[in-house]
């Protein structure tokens, strides 16, 4: 809590067992779709057992706990959503990957809400073919977003966000009133492999450009109540003056929102002036990228709290404006 009031943080990563990352080797190795041991009928035990789940879903709680976080949403791991898999394996490593989403919500349902992972193909006409998981999540799973990849399988071959390809989704996600968590994926572009960690780079890259397409296209304008989150601050910020013709002087105060996982103090602030209080919601993907320990606090910079109620240009208000208000405007499940 902060201040006796509810932190909802809306970013998020699922944290089940070792294994459950393990079970989509042995599809890629066989190249054979196979069925989720956990929803496919198949008895999950061992390392994939509630006992298992149990437990990491504990640590995860713990480390929340340590960071006065209340409530968080979870989805899928981006650096682990593999789209450049096969695509007759891909839907399948989906569903697993949902299953364990929807066994760590249920396990701890005051301390986590799911977003689902689609199982999206850049080749496909369009993306009517994820909607069946999507609904499956939403009403069976009663998850409360859903996670988006600009380019899921990293070769920079999937039309922008703007065009038609995407419309399936945008108008299922408005009728069911389900959010998209919008973050980058794999990267495979190879001028980035000397880069450690270079998914990030495709975290940056992919996120801030459909930060771009949102705003100088017409999506909203066709779906007025879909409502967007862009992961890690939009990816990047923009580098012109609110009134510059560079920048969309659209009303996007309904519709698209940030969230604050920037661990870099400066950025941090600069993204919360430049973005505007009222866009901005809690995230910090704890237990995740923010892992480093801030020599001038000795603690992980993902322990964000203490780091948003120091800025000294927020009031107490916007404070909780971020901490709890707009997660709740944009997510009305949290409670």
């Amino acid at each position: 809590m902060y201040n006796g009031t509810k932190v909802f943080d809306v970013h998020g990563h699922v944290s089940a067992p070792a294994a459950a990352r393990s079970w989509i080797f042995g599809q890629l190795a066989s190249n054979t779709a196979g069925r989720s041991p956990i929803s496919g009928g198949a008895s999950a035990q061992g390392e994939l057992s509630d006992e298992a789940f149990k437990a990491s879903g504990q640590r995860h709680a713990d480390y929340m706990g340590e960071r006065n976080i209340d409530v968080q949403i979870i989805g899928p791991r981006p650096f682990t959503m593999l789209g450049w898999m096969e695509d007759h394996l891909f839907p399948g490593w989906c569903t697993f990957t949902n299953d364990t989403i929807q066994k760590q919500t249920s396990m701890f349902p005051d301390r986590f809400l799911g977003a689902s992972m689609l199982p999206q193909q850049s080749t496909a006409p369009d993306l009517k073919h994820v909607i069946p998981e999507l609904d499956r999540c939403v009403k069976e799973y009663g998850f409360v977003g859903s996670y988006l990849s600009p380019d899921p399988a990293g070769h920079r071959e999937t039309p922008g966000v703007n065009e038609a390809y995407w419309y399936p989704l945008y108008e299922r996600c408005q009728e069911l009133n389900i959010p998209l968590i919008v973050h980058g994926t794999n990267c495979m572009d190879r001028r980035h492999r000397p880069l450690p960690q270079n998914y990030q780079m495709g975290f940056v890259l992919e996120t801030y450009l459909a930060t771009q397409l949102f705003s100088h296209t017409d999506v909203f304008e066709k779906f007025p109540n879909l409502k967007i989150v862009m992961c890690h601050g939009g990816g990047a910020l923009n580098r012109f003056i609110p009134t510059d013709r560079h920048l969309s002087q659209k009303d996007f105060t309904k519709n698209l929102f940030y969230d604050t996982c920037t661990y870099d103090v400066n950025y941090m602030e600069c993204s919360i002036k430049q973005r505007g209080v009222s866009q901005l919601c809690f995230g910090t993907e704890a237990p995740g990228s923010g892992g480093a320990v801030r020599p001038e606090t000795g603690k992980t910079s993902d322990d964000m709290i203490p780091i948003i109620s120091a800025i000294d240009f927020l009031s107490e208000d916007d404070k909780l404006t971020i901490f709890n208000k707009n997660p709740l405007k944009v997510f009305p499940q949290f409670k």
